[in-house]
């Protein structure tokens, strides 16, 4: 057995105590550090092919970031470090928790408010208005951008090309620009905001720029959507869609009573994490959770006022039938619950949030990113390297590109941070593949829009990315 122990030990790391004397085991050149390198790819390789395997993203990182650190934590085991292994996933687990519950509390409003058909209402108006093409393409442009700094460029992106898919009388060139524009748009939209994108809140909850810094990216932000979108917008024949079920269709988007004091008591929330963390010093999510609570208060307000909403087709609960009549198959009367709405959240995004968070921290916490710091940022300027992980943004999901310069934590100047969130915020839009918004829009307009489509667009794209980070260098030359 014992003889076992030196055989596992020596594989992984070259010798039993070769790191025994050190704090903390730097392990970036042992088989064992290697192998969780490997295994992250790996899990991120599963990640890309989503839409080839239907395998759900959050399984693979999940069991790469268990493997991690069950690995790191029987390391540091035999070294007698145990402690430290445990402070450091009890320190990468927080700083989940809380961006988890800050995105549980915004889901959860974004669902309510499209349970209550506010976005449906929108959706109606667009359709009824009648566009034509060029007008629609730049509308849904517009709102995209707009929207996506309260709500965030997932939800938005899906918003925007449903309208899109309503009304495009199913031409595939058109419906395949509108998704590249919308993903432009939602992605540089929720560049200049915490609330529109994942990165964003990291940085913001981070303490690296308050609040009111982000706006500074709004120039730059919109040129970004602005200059691929005048070039596209080029090659759309201006004619108007006429759907033939367009009435029928319009008779489904209404909204419910309490859907715009939610968007209200949303607003309000936002109001309560930024007041909260700029007048007391509280972590954002202190703020958001509160907000949750004007929710259920108002969801129980509306209980007591006795608002239903009748869902059809099936068979009523006993709770409202006379007792001859329990078959009955009816309307049925559906108070609202806000419970409802957080189990409609994203659960495999936050899932696979967390697996992220995890393997970049393990692999953090190996040395690998001390590593990666001083070869990108000690032999690169500080501009060319945060342009550069802009660009592998595109090919890995910008939460782990972030997440690893986060945890490299650089003596970044503000007009340097915010270079990093603007570019890994819209660095993903050069590819279908390099942001959440591209992947879901792949599934919501299989046959209209793929991988091939956006990259016969990438060039357009990339002109627009490097004209936002000049406008930046430019513009915001004070803060640097």
């Amino acid at each position: 057995m014992q003889k076992l122990y030196y055989l596992i030990t020596g594989f992984f790391f070259l010798s039993p105590s070769a790191y025994a004397s050190e704090l903390g085991l730097d392990m970036t050149h042992t088989t064992l550090g290697w192998f969780c390198v490997g295994l992250f790819i790996l899990a991120y390789a599963f990640v890309m092919l989503e839409e080839v395997l239907h395998l759900r993203k959050s399984k693979p990182v999940l069991a790469a970031a268990g493997i991690i650190w069950v690995l790191i934590g029987w390391v540091y085991t035999q070294q007698d470090q145990s402690a430290l292994a445990e402070e450091a996933f009890r320190h990468t687990l927080l700083e989940f928790a809380e961006l988890m519950l800050f995105l549980l509390v915004a889901m959860t409003y974004i669902n309510a408010m499209d349970e209550r058909g506010l976005f449906n209402a929108l959706r109606g108006w667009l359709i009824k208005k009648g566009f034509s093409f060029r007008q629609l393409f730049w509308i849904t442009g517009f709102l995209a951008f707009f929207i996506s700094p309260i709500a965030d460029n997932l939800t938005t992106a899906l918003l925007m090309c449903a309208v899109v898919l309503k009304i495009a009388d199913n031409n595939k060139a058109f419906i395949n620009m509108c998704c590249v524009n919308i993903i432009v748009a939602a992605n540089a939209g929720g560049a200049f905001s915490p609330f529109g994108d994942i990165t964003t809140l990291m940085v913001w909850q981070a303490g690296k720029v308050d609040f009111f810094t982000f706006f500074h990216l709004f120039i730059p932000s919109l040129i970004n959507f602005v200059v691929p979108a005048a070039i596209m917008s080029f090659f759309i024949k201006n004619q108007t869609s006429h759907p033939d079920d367009k009435d029928k269709f319009l008779e489904t988007l209404t909204y419910k009573e309490g859907a715009f004091p939610i968007l209200f008591l949303f607003l309000a929330t936002i109001a309560s994490a930024v007041l909260g963390h700029i007048l007391i010093h509280m972590p954002p999510v202190l703020g958001m959770m509160i907000g949750l609570a004007y929710l259920k208060l108002y969801g129980f307000y509306l209980r007591k006022k006795g608002i239903v909403d009748l869902k059809h087709g099936e068979q009523m609960s006993s709770d409202f039938l006379p007792k001859n009549e329990k078959d009955k198959t009816t309307d049925i009367p559906l108070p609202f619950d806000v419970f409802q709405p957080l189990a409609r959240l994203e659960w495999d995004t936050l899932l696979f949030f967390y697996g992220v968070i995890l393997c970049v921290g393990g692999l953090g916490f190996l040395g690998y990113l001390t590593l990666l710091s001083e070869s990108l940022y000690g032999n690169f300027s500080e501009t060319t390297s945060n342009i550069s992980l802009g660009l592998i943004s595109s090919v890995i999901d910008n939460i782990p590109v972030m997440y690893a310069v986060l945890t490299m934590a650089p003596d970044f100047s503000s007009g340097q941070w915010l270079l990093i969130t603007l570019t890994t915020g819209v660095g993903g839009s050069m590819l279908s593949i390099g942001s959440a918004a591209g992947v879901a829009l792949m599934g919501q307009a299989r046959g209209f829009y793929s991988f091939l489509g956006h990259l016969k667009w990438t060039p357009v794209v990339a002109l627009g990315y490097f004209a936002s980070i000049y406008a930046h260098l430019w513009l915001n030359a004070g803060l640097f």
